[in-house]
């Protein structure tokens, strides 16, 4: 049995979820059953449960249908066999509604997660007059007995059960009723029928103060409170699903008070939809996204505390980790989806299969979806707070679920060249594209300053091309997981192969160019060595003499540093082999002074110093303006300390002076 037991269970605490789900259960057959064969108005049904600290156990207690001797023997003599299934099945042919939650058998099996012992006195709503007798059920986990009871009543009713759990030692919390009614108000909230916990209260009763002087004659005597304890039926589920109300006639009011109730929030939810599915499969669903971001993901943006999608079963809680409910990158939503076709009592591994859960999933996600995309229709201002909140996490669901990832791209938003203040969205950037611009262009680069003065940008600015800012790691894969948009291929500016369109006259320029400076290029790839994959002729460069651009699947100097800040420092080797894959190109502007001058210098003097010096400037200039960290800032520093001197000595004699400044002719 405990073997049993714990394969269906991983937490003791659902015990009192599934007794109590079977109670009401219980009272579901009743109601049906007295509105279709029976002339009386059914009676009010409800649960109880008590603790008895003394006797060591633990009472759940309905007045529901009840149970004949061949159904105690059927349903909990067998594991796995269900009264209520075979109850529903027998009702499958008739259309009357009838909500009976399942699977009686394995949940009532889960009292020997507590208990060592399990009594059940049962006495049938079927049975009348002579015939009704009550039956007591008793096992302590193997085998079972079963004897005639004497007569019982169950709140004054004919009918119902009554399970008496005897606890383990290790099991003695669930005798604390501050412990059960926590356990109640998480699980059982929403049961339609009362629960009542028989439960402690303290009262403070006025009696006259012994010790006080006595009062004069006139005088009332003084009192003094003195606590007494109380015991009283409490009323555990007094909130009713409002998930279950039509959405016509809910005010925001009462929703607002729900979801901060429910969730423990303390701000408005920015956006909220309920909504019902029928058909195929059956469930209600209620969703908020929080306006401000929810504290437990303010640390980690995936943390499973922060997790908080409520999976009901008939209104019974399942769960509100389970990650299939909804995909990682909407765990900022807040919500409740209550089903009507999921089995209550299975495992996560037999949910994770479950292909009523997967349709579940989808519809959930389509009305999330729907719903923000409505407030990036309509309601400009709350989608932007809507994507300052949680953007990252719509790039992280772009790069992981390829079911979306096509639907998602029309939401993210990036910094461009043209936007200012505001981020753009790829619908809004294709509308801005030039005639005849065929790509969609973005830069990497650590912050919108950085992106700003790299020198990929400067042919960009040029040509008017609006370029999109890549200013962290996320954004970067981001890009390479949109690859497209509208047909429209999205370009890394900062990479080799960059086409602009160039004109007859431009191309026959350019090949001039390289035929002069060919010799110049192979020279500088000589001199720095394993520093550059190769030295080539620049396109995109107007004002700056040299650039560093990645080869088509290198990635940006943000993004190498990243990778290695996730490296750990015994695995440096692995930082070493990321930097080797990721060999800059060097491209030279054949138009700019500092470049001709350094042609010249080759050609005169190549071994001299200040050739060798005028070649690592103009390769650690390029570095750093293009975001990379230079090799040895030391002789950077040392060559500029040079260069700065020279100036100066030149100016001391009285000559005159051309400041030449790398990046600017």
């Amino acid at each position: 049995m405990d073997i049993i037991v714990n394969s269906l269970y991983s937490n003791k605490d659902v015990f009192l979820r599934e007794l109590v789900s079977n109670a009401a259960d219980a009272c579901d057959k009743k109601r049906f059953l007295a509105l279709t064969e029976s002339d009386a108005p059914p009676e009010p049904m409800k649960l109880r449960i008590r603790a008895d600290k003394d006797a060591r156990t633990l009472t759940i207690e309905d007045n529901g249908v009840g149970m004949q001797k061949s159904e105690l023997i059927e349903n909990l003599g067998r594991i796995a066999r269900s009264g209520t299934a075979n109850f529903v099945k027998a009702l499958e042919q008739d259309s009357s509604d009838v909500s009976l939650i399942g699977q009686f058998g394995v949940g009532f099996y889960s009292a020997f997660l507590v208990a060592t012992k399990v009594e059940v006195v049962s006495k049938s709503f079927k049975d009348s007059g002579a015939d009704q007798k009550a039956w007591k059920w008793t096992s302590q986990g193997g085998t079972f007995t079963i004897e005639e009871s004497p007569q019982e009543e169950f709140f004054g009713e004919q009918s119902g059960t009554r399970l008496i759990l005897h606890l383990k030692e290790e099991a003695q919390e669930y005798l604390d009723s501050g412990k059960l009614s926590d356990l109640l108000k998480k699980y059982s909230e929403f049961i339609t029928f009362p629960i009542e916990l028989w439960n402690e209260k303290v009262q403070y009763d006025q009696v006259v103060d012994e010790s006080a002087p006595a009062p004069k004659e006139g005088e009332k005597p003084k009192m003094k409170s003195v606590p007494k304890s109380v015991f009283q039926w409490e009323t555990m589920n007094k909130m009713k699903p409002i998930w279950l109300r039509n959405p016509d006639v809910v005010n925001q009011t009462e929703y607002s008070e729900f979801y901060k109730t429910t969730f423990k929030a303390f701000d408005e939810p920015l956006t909220t939809t309920h909504f019902k599915v029928e058909g195929q499969i059956e469930f209600r669903a209620l969703i908020f996204i929080p306006s401000t971001m929810p504290f437990e993901l303010t640390r980690d943006m995936f943390a499973d505390a922060g997790r908080a999608m409520r999976l009901y079963v008939k209104r019974v809680f399942i769960n509100d980790k389970f990650e299939d409910l909804i995909p990682r990158w909407l765990t900022f939503a807040r919500g409740v989806v209550d089903s009507e076709d999921l089995p209550l009592n299975v495992g996560r591994e037999i949910l994770q299969k479950s292909r009523t859960l997967k349709i579940i999933r989808k519809r959930v996600v389509r009305k999330v979806l729907d719903t923000i995309d409505d407030l990036r229709e309509n309601s400009p201002a709350k989608y932007d707070s809507f994507w300052n909140t949680y953007g990252k996490y719509f790039k992280v669901g772009l790069v992981e679920d390829l079911d979306y990832k096509d639907e998602l791209k029309r939401f993210v938003r990036f910094w461009s060249s043209t936007s200012g203040d505001n981020q753009t969205s790829l619908p809004e950037y294709v509308t801005r594209m030039k005639e005849g611009q065929k790509a969609i262009y973005f830069v990497s680069a650590e912050g919108r300053k950085a992106a700003e003065i790299a020198p990929a940008m400067e042919k960009m600015k040029q040509k008017g091309y609006e370029v999109l800012y890549m200013v962290d790691p996320l954004d970067e894969i981001c890009s390479q997981s949109i690859a497209d948009f509208d047909g429209k291929k999205l370009v890394d500016i900062n990479k080799a192969g960059l086409d602009l369109d160039q004109s007859d006259d431009e191309k026959k320029e350019r090949e001039e160019l390289e035929k002069d400076f060919d010799p110049l290029a192979t020279w500088l790839k000589k001199q720095l060595g394993e520093r550059v994959q190769k030295v080539q002729i620049s396109d995109r460069l107007v004002d700056s003499p040299a650039t560093l651009v990645q080869g088509e699947w290198g990635m940006s100097p943000m993004m190498q540093r990243y990778m290695k800040s996730q490296t750990t420092s015994s695995a440096s080797d692995s930082s070493f082999a990321i930097g080797s894959r990721n060999q800059a190109i060097l491209e030279i502007n054949p138009r700019h002074s500092v470049v001709q001058k350094l042609k010249a210098a080759m050609e005169a003097a190549p071994e001299a110093d200040a050739t060798q010096d005028m070649v690592m400037m103009v390769f650690e200039t390029a570095a750093l303006l293009g975001g990379y960290n230079i090799e040895n800032p030391a002789d950077f520093a040392r060559r500029v300390t040079k260069l700065m001197d020279e100036a100066g000595g030149d100016a001391g004699a009285g000559g005159s002076v051309e400041a030449e400044v790398l990046g600017q002719q």
